[in-house]
């Protein structure tokens, strides 16, 4: 399952002029990974309209890409840009830490 979710304008100081390319890599329709879709998506479009990119893959469907990607722990994001790469595991319920993690400021 791979979605490329839209994406709107928007004028959030914190993020400004930065595009976020994110990558969620889910165990198919698992319940840690429907919450961590539902959770990554309602914090996107809260905190970041218009300024992200989101890439879901399963790694059921895409295992060379997984093995690629040497993962240890699903569901699993992966913040591509803006720099420093950083990686998040787990239903991604907490806000705060995705945030952090995200490099985001609330």
């Amino acid at each position: 399952m791979i979605d490329q979710s839209p994406t709107q304008e928007s004028t959030d100081p914190n993020s400004e002029g930065q595009h976020y390319v994110l990558q969620l890599f889910v165990t198919g329709i698992s319940l840690n990974s429907v919450r961590a879709i539902a959770n990554i998506k309602q914090i996107c479009e809260q905190y970041l309209p218009g300024k992200y990119s989101l890439e879901i893959i399963d790694v059921h469907q895409q295992k060379m890409l997984a093995e690629r990607e040497q993962l240890i722990a699903l569901p699993l994001l992966i913040k591509r840009s803006p720099l420093p790469e950083r990686r998040l595991i787990g239903d991604l319920s907490d806000t705060k830490k995705v945030l952090s993690g995200l490099g985001i400021t609330n």
